[in-house]
């Protein structure tokens, strides 16, 4: 069944384009016989640098060999509560001077200044602060410093000293303190050749372009090897920002929709066929009996309608096997949906959509900027255009403004993606607004439950939402005369027999309803002028992609 979610034709030329990042393509011969030997490099440095760092912890003769090392297995199995406190990185600040304090955090960066002094950059969640070791008498031994310079990049080190401030800003860490070293211990070390460097995955496209104008050459790490190498690709400051709003997009739509009246649920993703028809479904077997990952929680958020529910809600998985290599589709993702009782009018559920949207927009600006400017640092883009009240055109006058400026389109038939951005071009110079709603689509192009509009059945009581020139809402009032929903259904070709318990649903007396879907990991890409939809995917998973 159509998901929700919007999505245009897979097999468009149009929407074919690649992202420059490159396509996920399955490793050659040649290449997985790099990362083998790749593979047996980093195991015989691996083994070499445990045995260099152990021979050092147990050096017998540094009186101070215990305020550093690595630390025991044993003791890291929960042995004991100690009662220590551990502080965060982020909350290291000038009030805290002189202080002892103990963090956790990652190796990010190491300086050596000879042999008795050593800079250590420690990172927590995106939070960094610069550590500095000094050859000091019953303190900081020689050994210690060589310890700590012997670390590979990303181990898990915990560090307790004193916080200093400096006379100077820090150009290197997040945090305008330093801590003076007076223990390092080693809790879980990395092997000391990375597939990818944090830094140069949190590099910019345009610092790369400007470096090599200076005839410098920078590492480019492409999309291909950022998700082959996904756990260290999601540690850069610009993913971590990504996930954080993320986050806080699926935080502000269940709040949301609590505060209307709206009950969360949960719908299953195991359907006995396709509800939508066509070959975009996952196929399984269900005991003996065909069975498919559901598309969409359309029909049963349709059902807990009609089970008195009133308005609903759900997030959860939403599953595509269309073939579809854009920069804009998944095979799974994340779907935002919704599903409510209307009074009168479907213009109910867009008013819906234009206050949850608006107040998510104004949420993420005021609450998630550092997030937000952390992102723009990698993936340079200008803040989203809104209206406080969101506009709202009609398919015709959508079709009209784009025939003003030239383009012929089908007044019956969808808006391709050069149509789609073409007019959030037109919109935005009219109406200065890059978030706006298109209603009264051609029958046509809609779902089979979707309600035709009163007055022309050649049109319907559907819209879609747009974020930047691109889909992202789809959304109408549905069919609920269950003879016509099945009358609907088998015109557009599916099976009557296999959503037969919808439609079912809806001759016990079912309340005029109406909804809308959207992805999460499109939000998220709309919003921060992501090119890619795998950016805002976790672990993305496309027709080619499985793993990681």
């Amino acid at each position: 069944m159509a998901s929700e979610e919007p999505y245009q034709n897979p097999t468009n030329p149009e929407d074919q384009s690649q992202n420059e990042e490159g396509s996920d393509k399955k490793l050659s011969k040649k290449e997985a016989a790099k990362l083998e030997r790749m593979r047996k490099r980093q195991e015989a440095a691996a083994a070499a640098a445990a045995t260099n760092i152990s021979s050092m912890a147990i050096d017998s003769e540094d009186p101070l060999a215990e305020n550093y090392g690595e630390t025991p297995l044993d003791d890291l199995k929960s042995k004991e509560i100690s009662g220590r406190k551990w502080t965060e990185v982020k909350a290291l600040n000038e009030d805290l001077k002189d202080q002892v304090v103990l963090i956790r955090g990652r190796v990010q960066a190491i300086r050596a200044v000879g042999k008795k002094m050593a800079f250590v950059v420690v990172r927590e969640l995106g939070f960094t602060v610069q550590c500095i070791l000094t050859v000091t008498p019953d303190v900081v031994s020689a050994q210690m410093v060589k310890f700590a310079t012997s670390l590979s990049r990303e181990s898990i080190v915990d560090i307790e000293g004193v916080i200093s401030v400096p006379a100077t800003a820090i150009k290197g860490a997040t945090q305008q303190v330093e801590v003076q070293v007076r223990k390092v211990y080693c809790v879980n070390k990395a092997i000391p050749t990375l597939p990818i460097n944090i830094e140069d995955a949190a590099r910019s496209e345009e610092e790369i372009e400007k470096a090599l104008k200076a005839g410098e050459q920078l590492v480019r790490v492409n999309q291909d090897t950022r998700l082959n190498f996904r756990v260290l690709d999601i540690r850069t400051p610009a993913n971590q920002g990504i996930f954080r709003i993320q986050c806080q997009v699926e935080n502000i739509f269940r709040k949301f929709l609590l505060s209307e009246g709206f009950i969360g649920i949960h719908t299953p993703k195991l359907i006995a066929g396709s509800s939508e028809g066509g070959s975009a479904v996952f196929k399984l077997d269900y005991k003996g009996q065909p069975a498919c990952l559901a598309q969409s929680p359309q029909l049963h958020k349709q059902m807990a309608i009609c089970g008195d529910f009133g308005r609903v809600f759900e997030i959860g998985p939403v599953f595509r096997a269309e073939d579809s290599f854009t920069h804009r589709h998944l095979c799974e993702f994340t779907g935002l949906d919704v599903e409510m009782e209307i009074k009168e009018h479907y213009s109910e559920v867009m008013d819906i959509v234009d206050r949850l949207f608006v107040t998510m927009f104004d949420s993420l600006n005021d609450t998630c900027q550092k997030e937000l400017e952390a992102i723009n640092e990698q993936y340079h883009f200008k803040p989203l255009k809104y209206l406080r009240k969101t506009l709202r055109l009609t398919f015709e006058e959508g079709i009209q403004m784009l025939r003003e400026a030239g383009v012929e389109i089908d007044p019956l038939g969808d808006l391709n993606t050069e149509s789609e951005r073409k007019l959030g071009q037109l919109v935005l110079e009219k109406y200065d607004t890059e978030f706006y709603i298109l209603h009264r689509y051609p029958l046509a192009v809609r779902p089979f439950y979707t309600m035709p509009c009163y007055d022309n059945p050649l049109y319907s009581n559907s819209f879609d939402v747009f974020i930047r020139g691109e889909e992202i809402i789809s959304g109408a009032q549905r069919v609920h005369v269950p003879d016509y929903l099945a009358e609907r259904a088998q015109a557009c070709g599916i099976d009557v027999k296999t959503i037969s318990t919808y439609i079912d649903s809806f001759r016990y007396g079912a309340p005029p309803h109406g909804g809308f879907g959207v992805g999460l990991e499109r939000v998220v890409m709309l919003f921060c002028a992501l090119n890619n939809i795998r950016k805002s995917s976790l672990f993305p998973r496309d027709p080619q992609r499985l793993a990681p």
